[in-house]
């Protein structure tokens, strides 16, 4: 497990790089950083949220298709549902509000 630091530390480089790849692909999105949380919001107003729950060392996601949480694990973040991978649930979220292919690749 890593210490506080370290996972914001991680977590923000996370949604750096998420921010990186929506501008250098040049999907329509708007994204807004501020605290805990990535706001990530389509053209048609359709907001996926990303949020750091630095307590619990948790990733969440909020979108249409519900809510997820997300541990480390093995170097990477998967649901505390159904072991679904972080950017799988991601790129399937952000595909939808885009209508185009949404492709987030890891680290």
């Amino acid at each position: 497990m890593m210490n506080e630091s370290e996972f914001i530390r991680h977590t923000e480089a996370l949604f750096n790089r998420i921010e990186d790849q929506i501008d250098e692909n040049g999907w329509d999105f708007d994204c807004q950083f501020a605290g805990n949380v990535l706001t990530i919001e389509a053209e048609d107003g359709t907001q996926i949220i990303v949020n750091r729950h630095t307590p619990n060392q948790e990733l969440w996601i909020a979108a249409k298709s519900g809510g997820y949480h997300f541990v480390e694990r093995g170097g990477k973040w998967v649901s505390t549902r159904d072991e679904s991978e972080f950017f799988a649930v991601l790129n399937q979220a952000l595909s939808a509000a885009s209508g185009e292919d949404v492709r987030i690749e890891a680290v």
